[in-house]
């Protein structure tokens, strides 16, 4: 099995973005950035007022996104993102907001 950090291969990054980053448009712009990027995906508002953010393809594109996430030019107030990356796990067709 190839190492998705690695490989040239598509990857899945999941986020989860903790902050002020609900009710804010947050997850349209992630949603925005994403289609730029061809990634495919959703980013959803979660109970606790995090947003998760996953999103598939190539690595070098996730990780231009998870810089946007990081980078303070977001909607709202990003105050820590945890990450992991992974193989992708299911097809997804386009960028959502859930």
């Amino acid at each position: 099995m190839s190492d998705p950090e690695t490989s040239g291969l598509d990857v899945r990054l999941t986020a989860w973005v903790h902050g002020r980053v609900q009710g804010v448009g947050f997850r349209w712009w992630t949603r925005s950035r994403a289609l730029e990027l061809g990634l495919t995906g959703y980013a959803a508002n979660q109970a606790d007022g995090r947003v998760l953010v996953v999103a598939q393809g190539p690595r070098e594109a996730g990780e231009k996104l998870l810089q946007l996430l990081e980078g303070g030019g977001t909607p709202g107030r990003v105050d820590k993102v945890v990450v992991d990356w992974s193989q992708p796990l299911e097809q997804f067709r386009g960028f959502n907001e859930r």
